[in-house]
């Protein structure tokens, strides 16, 4: 189906003219990269902290698992198999289990791994050789060296014709994430070499960070693009430069230390119960390190991080994102942005949604990220309708489309926190449906009690139907009494009964998507307003 132009328009509107131009750029500009002299490799005066360990992706000499698939790389058009999903492709270029848990058991099978990339993938062709990918593998086979592996003098010089194509494919186009993986790549190959050309490099990679860090990360410490799962792999990424600039003896600036402190006091604020971050926007498990093996790596450095955690509100101003916790309740809110203006690439349209555990167990959850293929589930899970919060007229609070785009989006606004003795109630509204005839608006109360929570809705404007949505953990069973109660039941016999007003109940099938190529059956509570004001009480 063709794209409406008018998407085309709401989207563009809002990029920076570097990523337009930038774009084109991109797109047209080949480098044309000479096996020139390889620089020497820098004397390194200190010892490397141990970075934190990915996962193990590696499990025969050629057999790889990522994203919850597994392929065999059997041939040289395997790297670029055009039956594997990209984010897979990209995956099995960024040589992760070079740095994985038991790593060093496998080493003979990483430089087997090494060389045979070297042979089968031509400089400049191929998913391998993309910015991202390359910015990573750079990274790993560094960090590889820092473990006492050896690398051989084709990988020396295949690690500096890297950086030097690098150097020239700098992701401005896409800016965020990727323009910090860039930067992060180029100091790491700058201070690994040495030479004019290495300390360019490292130049580049600085100048982009002194930049980058005061605009991704936010003034209460948090990711400007609003995931937490992005949100950890940029703190993680802050954390392995200061290792790197520790090793070499080089001076910390202050903005980066500054930044890793607020980061990490971020995260431990959006961490549920269970230990695992919360689900909104791009977030899923198993991507970045637990957050428990982060904020340890942070502790590592010195860097202090405030671990108590205080029942009450718990707000991210500037992220605007919230922690609840009351009674035995530990409850996350959306009352953001969708990310950046210019960066919505992993928004998804969840104004006002919200996240719960109770007794420690997940309640209400997000019903996650399970791909990033351009196709009808990435839009169905980036969509209005598969998070806890509300629908109009069947369309979602924000346009997302494309995969990682976004076309009108909502704005927040009129955010208020209450609490008193006995009560904690926060309000917001969004705008995200003002295109509408009746330009409604979007209303949300949440109420928390010592045992209970009453979530309140009101659209104010015209409308022609509203419909609310509230997922439920696979591991519970979610019942229906009549049109207006039911329970949740959890697996031990604790029970959370609700209650709705204003409208009528059904339960439907859903699949709840933790990590990325994982669908779990899990239920949905859907309630379609007859009214302008519906609500839900959960009591427990």
């Amino acid at each position: 189906m063709p794209v409406k132009p008018w998407l085309y328009i709401h989207t563009l509107r809002y990029l920076k003219p570097v990523q337009i131009f930038g774009r084109v750029f991109y797109r047209l500009y080949r480098p044309r990269i000479t096996n020139s002299t390889t620089p020497d490799i820098r004397k390194c005066p200190g010892e490397c902290y141990s970075p934190v360990p990915k996962l193990q992706s590696l499990f025969e000499l050629a057999r790889f698992r990522f994203l919850n698939e597994t392929h065999e790389v059997q041939n040289s058009t395997d790297w670029n198999n055009p039956t594997w999903s990209k984010l897979w492709l990209y995956n099995l270029h960024y040589f992760d289990d070079l740095n994985a848990v038991k790593a060093e058991e496998r080493s003979a099978w990483h430089t087997s791994l090494i060389e045979r990339w070297i042979n089968e993938n031509p400089v400049g062709r191929g998913n391998g050789w993309e910015p991202y990918p390359t910015s990573l593998r750079i990274v790993n086979w560094i960090k590889w060296a820092f473990a006492g592996n050896r690398l051989s003098g084709a990988a020396i010089r295949s690690l500096a014709v890297q950086a030097r194509y690098l150097s020239k494919r700098i992701e401005y186009h896409l800016l965020g994430n990727h323009l910090f993986a860039n930067a992060k790549a180029l100091l790491f190959a700058g201070l690994f070499f040495e030479g004019a050309e290495a300390d360019r490099w490292f130049k580049k990679g600085f100048d982009i960070l002194s930049e980058q860090i005061p605009e991704q990360v936010l003034p209460d410490g948090g990711h400007f693009e609003r995931s937490p799962m992005y949100h950890s792999i940029i703190l993680e990424d802050l954390l392995d430069l200061i290792n790197l600039m520790q090793t070499y003896g080089k001076e910390i600036p202050p903005l980066w230390g500054d930044a890793v402190v607020k980061m990490a006091s971020w995260l431990e604020g959006m961490v549920h119960p269970d230990g695992e971050i919360v689900l909104f926007n791009d977030a899923a498990f198993g991507i970045a390190p637990k957050p428990k093996a982060i904020l340890a790596y942070t502790a590592r450095f010195g860097y202090c991080e405030d671990k108590t955690v205080h029942e009450g509100v718990k707000y991210f101003d500037s992220t605007g994102y919230m922690r609840v916790q009351k009674g035995g309740a530990v409850a996350f809110l959306d009352t953001a942005p969708i990310g950046p203006d210019y960066l919505p690439g992993h928004a998804h349209a969840d104004t006002l949604t919200f996240e719960l555990s109770l007794f420690g167990q997940r309640v209400i959850v997000d019903s996650g990220t399970s791909t990033y293929e351009k196709n009808a589930e990435r839009q169905r899970q980036r969509g209005t309708s598969a998070h806890n919060t509300v629908t109009l007229n069947s369309e979602g609070s924000s346009e997302a489309w494309g995969g990682f785009r976004v076309a009108r989006r909502a704005y927040p606004h009129d955010i208020t926190i209450e609490e008193s003795i006995g009560e904690i109630r926060v309000s917001g509204s969004h705008d995200g449906y003002c295109w509408l005839p009746g330009k409604p608006i979007h209303k949300r109360d949440w109420v928390f009690k010592e045992n209970s929570l009453q979530i309140t809705d009101r659209i104010d404007g015209h409308f022609e139907e509203a419909t609310g949505r509230f997922y439920v953990h696979p591991d519970l069973k979610l019942e229906c009494m009549d049109a207006c109660e039911g329970a949740i039941l959890f697996l031990d016999g604790k029970e959370v009964s609700w209650k709705v007003t204003g409208g009528k109940c059904s339960v439907e099938n859903s699949t709840w998507h933790p990590e990325f190529g994982l669908s779990i059956a899990n239920s949905c509570l859907v309630i379609r307003f007859e009214s302008p004001e519906a609500s839900i009480v959960f009591t427990w």
